[in-house]
């Protein structure tokens, strides 16, 4: 297992194979879907870009959010494909459908606002003015269409009011990852001299639910707690800090990470997740834990494919990689994750802590 730690230097070519896949999966129009001929949302598709980046494929990355400029709709907001809705052949262990099996796109609020996350670590890395302010027009009517899904109690809506959403109900990952969002959005009005009060004011809001209204998530469906995500996502986002992020963590680590391998998608399944495993590490790294943050991220790349790239997960009972699948957005994580813990680039910090206090702090 490779360890890596703060100020490391990355072994020559050791994310060719991820950043092989992540191009090759890449459309002409710019889109990155999850795999080949798969389904595309906006979040992952972001997080791809933010991959290539990191590793100076500037012009792959740019293509990206070219793609999210041309492809947003009037109230700010993208189509975006549901992967989880994508039947699986369970003899092939890899996915049947494309775009065609995963139904309906949904207008999801964390799709829309990660734009904001990946602009800004974009501008982080490259300190491309220009680059900054093409894309501002979008991040700011993402921006809108986020407030706009925003209730009374500070928690935001899944997706908007469709006829097959109709669901009035909110996700604590979703609304993790829209917290980080909103801080990047902060930052970008202040680099572009805009206002950023209303912003400031939501993710003020959108933390004091996620910290004290717990009520006000999973309100019609089934509690998301079998999923590692809920779990993490709170510390990675940066809604809890400080001693509250390490107990958080500790609170379910040993049900969801399995020693030598890496963070279960879910609860009860034998099945470790690369991308999940990734985010952990940031988790870590924003709770002050480097040392437990190196060593899981060491796990990780046993799950390499011959290629290079990294599989999906690890069902570790049957011991082998499930599904058959090398999402861009799993090696996207991997890289990201890497970056956070030995600083290789000028963006390397802002999935390793909080970069911005709340108003009311």
């Amino acid at each position: 297992m490779t360890l890596l730690t703060k100020g490391d230097r990355l072994p020559d070519d050791f994310f060719k194979g991820s950043i092989a896949r992540i191009k090759e999966l890449q459309r002409d129009n710019g889109a990155i879907p999850w795999f080949n001929g798969g389904v595309i949302d906006p979040w992952n598709h972001t997080e791809a870009a933010m991959g290539l980046a990191v590793l100076g494929e500037m012009q792959a990355a740019e293509r990206a959010y070219a793609y999210l400029r041309d492809t947003q709709l009037d109230d700010g907001s993208w189509w975006g494909e549901l992967g989880s809705a994508v039947p699986m052949d369970e003899e092939e262990q890899r996915y049947t459908g494309g775009e065609e099996g995963a139904g309906k796109p949904v207008r999801d609020t964390n799709f829309a606002a990660y734009i904001a996350t990946g602009a800004w670590h974009h501008f982080l890395l490259t300190g491309d003015k220009t680059f900054l302010t093409d894309i501002w027009p979008h991040v700011k009517k993402a921006m809108e269409f986020i407030l706009a899904h925003q209730t009374e109690h500070g928690d935001i809506r899944w997706a908007a009011d469709d006829p097959h959403t109709p669901e009035d109900d909110a996700l604590i990952t979703g609304c993790s990852s829209i917290y980080k969002s909103l801080e990047c959005a902060v930052h970008i009005a202040r680099e572009m001299n805009e206002p950023s009060r209303d912003w400031t004011i939501a993710r003020q809001r959108l933390g004091e639910a996620l910290r004290d209204k717990p009520h006000r998530f999973d309100r019609t469906w089934e509690p998301k707690t079998r999923y590692s995500m809920d779990w993490y996502y709170p510390v990675l986002a940066g809604v809890l800090t400080g001693e509250a992020a390490v107990k958080r963590l500790d609170w379910k680590w040993d049900t969801f990470v399995a020693e030598g391998k890496g963070c279960r998608c879910v609860i009860d399944e034998p099945w470790v997740t690369v991308a999940e495993s990734a985010e952990l590490v940031m988790a870590l790294l924003v709770s002050g834990q480097r040392k437990k943050a190196e060593q899981l991220l060491s796990w990780q790349h046993q799950w390499r494919s011959d290629c290079g790239a990294y599989w999906m997960g690890f069902q570790f009972e049957d011991k082998v990689a499930w599904p058959q699948e090398r999402p861009a957005w799993t090696a996207a994580a991997v890289i990201l994750a890497t970056d956070a813990v030995i600083g290789m680039t000028p963006a390397s910090h802002l999935f390793a802590e909080r970069t911005l206090a709340e108003a009311a702090e």
